[in-house]
């Protein structure tokens, strides 16, 4: 079941929602399969850190000009931003609910 804590992000958005805090944004397409893998585990980590930190997903075919910004060439790729800085920029499906929710408390 999808978390109404994941935030969606787009071109339009993505400078003002990763500009305060500490942000984990979930560079996506909804064709690609390891995406898919990854998307309940960030609907977790989501739930896990509720209002301390947001997490967003980036849709890369909606939101090409963010994903090309931040250099996205493979998707998954998550990155963690704090006050609009990249801090960790993590590539592949093989990411742990826990490993993530300890990742971003450490930016907090």
């Amino acid at each position: 079941m999808a978390s109404d804590k994941v935030l969606t992000i787009d071109d339009n958005n993505f400078a003002s929602t990763v500009a305060e805090g500490v942000t984990l944004v979930d560079f996506w397409a909804p064709w690609c399969g390891p995406c898919r893998m990854v998307a309940p585990i960030i609907d977790k980590v989501a739930d896990a850190i509720g209002d301390t930190a947001k997490v967003g997903k980036c849709n890369t075919d909606d939101a090409g000009n963010s994903a090309q910004s931040y250099g996205v060439s493979s998707i998954p790729t998550l990155i963690i931003f704090k006050d609009g800085e990249v801090q960790e920029t993590l590539v592949g499906a093989a990411q742990k609910e826990a490993d993530l929710v300890a990742k971003i408390q450490s930016y907090l």
